[in-house]
């Protein structure tokens, strides 16, 4: 057999793996790649229980790996994925690696490109830095091809809702005290946000009984309720704490055991009528495929920087929506709120304003809902702020 009927025969039994030129369906390419650290700071030092039992620091700044695609055909698309206290040098150092691997290809294969920037980093694995830096270039491709379309995001993906219940987090931290807490909430409320969640799980539980109280009291008992331990309990502790707050009708209680223990959380959904939520920490979609199937989260919170961008995030919503499991994605509103407009049960969006100065736009909220735009993409373009606090950029392709 010659050696051209040799490819043949190889390229008809594996096409993927024999790298086929692109057919007439490819009618553009990506001609440019820029990548951006940007630090945000927040104006105060942030403190959970994390802080509190040692295990972390105040929490000072966001670290923001932004992502901007053009394509010859004049589109373009923004993206960003994100790391808290440490990591974000990293991640603009390895997607200066990525980068390259997309110029000259078609921005509208968007899976195909998540699997190649994924071999390309398998000696990192398919968790952590890895997909998480993966996520600002996915994000970027899915916002391009949502312009291309002239849609909101949410629109592309099929939505279900034009808005989507949001709860505030930002004004319920432990480095605020009862006093501060309820102005916060206050306020969140007039603005237009529909529930409230409080951190907890510091090493004195009945300081955290006393906060949660105070607010329910404060709000009454109609106002949406959550509380978040931030893994910071024991089996035990997670358990018997919930038994005390039943009575106090909240929403979910959050991360109560270590983020991996799924056979914990399982027990806690099983024995407890509130809702456990989880799935903030878990960097893969193999991981919440393992939090589902065990039982382990009647909320998944999936992050989609986390995961490694939209791609993986839809299909984690998949087997969350076949196991009839509700969804309330981790922070970063200005995507999450796209994707969970498109999943089939109604979902929560959490809202802080941490990242509202690096975008020009804002996210409406009335009616204890956040809107999706009528922007197409994600409806976002870079501010002022975020050039000022840009600390590295990198380039590929030519800038058109």
């Amino acid at each position: 057999m010659s050696a051209d009927a040799q490819k043949k025969r190889l390229i008809a039994a594996n096409p993927k793996a024999a790298g086929l030129e692109a057919g007439i369906a490819s009618q553009d390419r990506i001609v440019w790649v820029g990548a951006s650290l940007v630090v945000v700071p927040l104006g105060r030092e942030i403190n959970d229980a994390k802080v509190l039992t040692g295990r972390q620091r105040p929490l000072t700044e966001v670290a923001l790996l932004v992502v901007e695609i053009a394509s010859a055909e004049g589109y373009r698309g923004l993206g960003f994925s994100y790391t808290l206290r440490v990591g974000g040098p990293a991640m603009l150092a390895y997607a200066r690696d990525l980068a390259e691997g997309l110029v000259g290809e078609d921005p509208n294969d968007i899976a195909r490109l998540w699997d190649k920037l994924a071999w390309w980093s398998a000696s990192l694995g398919r968790a952590g830095l890895a997909v998480q830096t993966i996520a600002a270039f996915d994000t970027a491709l899915w916002d391009l091809k949502a312009r291309r379309a002239g849609l909101p995001l949410a629109k592309l993906l099929g939505a279900q809702r034009d808005s989507v219940r949001c709860y505030n987090s930002s004004g319920g931290y432990l480095s605020s005290d009862i006093a501060e807490m309820k102005e916060r909430a206050s306020a969140s409320l007039e603005r237009g946000i529909g529930g409230i969640k409080l951190k907890v799980g510091q090493p004195d539980p009945m300081i955290d009984l006393q906060r949660i109280e105070a607010l329910r009291d404060h709000l009454g008992a109609d106002v949406p309720m959550m509380i978040d331990a931030n893994q910071q309990w024991d089996r035990t502790t997670a358990l018997r704490f919930g038994r005390i707050v039943e009575p106090l009708n909240l929403v979910w209680i959050e991360e109560p055991l270590d983020a991996h223990d799924f056979e914990g959380h399982a027990a806690l959904a099983a024995e407890l009528a509130t809702p456990i939520a989880t799935g903030e920490m878990l960097s893969s979609v193999d991981e919440h495929v393992k939090l589902i199937q065990a039982g382990g989260a009647d909320f998944i919170q999936a992050d989609a920087p986390r995961v490694g961008g939209i791609t993986p995030f839809l299909k984690i919503c998949t087997l969350a929506e076949l196991s009839r499991v509700d969804l309330a994605p981790h922070m970063v509103m200005e995507i999450h709120l796209h994707l969970a407009a498109a999943y089939a049960s109604e979902p929560w969006v959490e809202h802080f304003e941490w990242l509202e100065p690096v975008f020009n736009e804002r996210l409406e909220i009335r009616g204890g809902r956040m809107i999706v735009p009528d922007r197409p993409g994600l409806g976002l373009t870079l501010s002022e702020a975020a050039a000022s606090w840009t600390r590295e950029t990198a380039e590929f392709g030519r800038r058109p």
